[in-house]
């Protein structure tokens, strides 16, 4: 499964994949609508992991998309 962080770079939302330097996606949004976006985005390819920062750049969740994928639930 892949890992993505989204992350505020001036007055921008960068979604952006581990290991990578440039931006997946990059929104020019707020954040609740960076955080729908980018959802949306992994929900439509092969899914993800989308670690979500806060904007000192901590980070503030973790989600699973979808959530099927999520190892925490496929506990058996």
């Amino acid at each position: 499964m892949d890992n993505y962080h989204l992350t505020k770079k001036g007055d921008k939302w960068n979604l952006t994949k581990e290991g990578n330097s440039k931006a997946t996606k990059s929104f020019d949004t707020t954040k609740e609508e960076a955080i729908k976006q980018s959802a949306d985005y992994l929900k439509s390819g092969s899914g993800g992991s989308m670690k979500i920062h806060k904007e000192d750049g901590k980070i503030q969740e973790e989600r699973t998309y979808p959530r099927s994928k999520d190892p925490k639930e496929s506990k058996g």
